[in-house]
């Protein structure tokens, strides 16, 4: 049903349930719209119903769990307006973030923001690497915000994003993310040089540009299409 991974230190039965069911969720091994049985989540992880029940409580307020009464629990399907909210705070709040960052960056969050990306190229042209890539992604921005100590913005992002990068993971497994790569250098660039000007452009064609690129994950001929609520309407502007 789902991959169970080892605890990590000091995690109790709550937090290790909701580490594991949340990542399954997120990197789309339990899939938009799959039915979710408190039972066997918690024989998976050898766990009472308590903290299962406990856990989805929490998943749900993330709107990644949808409830039907008298019918189940289902993985919330990927809603249109939650992504276009998303990458609509991303936009806005990156853009300040970055050009704080032009202002004064210490110097060894740059020296992060290179190691990542460096592990970003080592993908590069390797299949089934598209989780390990997100992961490093999603740590490459994380670590902009850490430089300019803005670590509950960048959380208030990631609780509001859930569907965002739901959608982006799925783009980076069907597209190839040398792109991404470049734009990430760019972002160095310009922290590096405080090219302050050029901060605009490169968070939209990071940000924005690639949502237009997604219309294909909801083509009729997709294998993602029930992953979906519906066809986003925002996407055909």
């Amino acid at each position: 049903m789902l991959t169970v991974s080892a605890r990590l230190p000091g995690e109790n039965n709550k937090d290790y349930s909701y580490r594991v069911v949340k990542e399954a969720i997120m990197s789309l091994e339990l899939q938009p719209g799959k039915s979710l049985s408190e039972i066997e989540l918690a024989e998976a992880l050898n766990l009472s119903r308590t903290p299962i029940r406990e856990v989805m409580a929490k998943l749900r307020e993330e709107h990644l769990v949808e409830v039907f009464p008298q019918v189940g629990t289902y993985i919330s399907k990927i809603k249109p307006q939650l992504v276009e909210e998303a990458s609509f705070m991303r936009f806005y709040l990156e853009k300040e973030v970055l050009k704080l960052a032009c202002e004064s960056f210490p110097y060894e969050n740059l020296l992060e923001l290179k190691k990542n990306v460096a592990l970003q190229k080592e993908l590069i042209g390797h299949k089934g690497v598209e989780q390990e890539f997100h992961k490093l992604d999603t740590n490459f921005h994380h670590i902009i915000y850490q430089g300019n100590k803005k670590e509950n913005v960048w959380a208030a992002i990631t609780r509001l994003s859930t569907h965002y990068n739901r959608v982006r993971l799925l783009s980076e497994i069907e597209q190839s993310f040398e792109r991404a790569i470049a734009q990430h250098e760019r972002f160095i660039q310009i922290i590096e040089n405080k090219e302050v000007q050029k901060v605009d452009e490169v968070v939209k064609e990071h940000i924005l540009d690639p949502i237009k690129t997604w219309e294909v994950l909801y083509s009729d001929d997709s294998p993602y299409l029930d992953y979906f609520e519906k066809m986003p309407a925002f996407l055909l502007k």
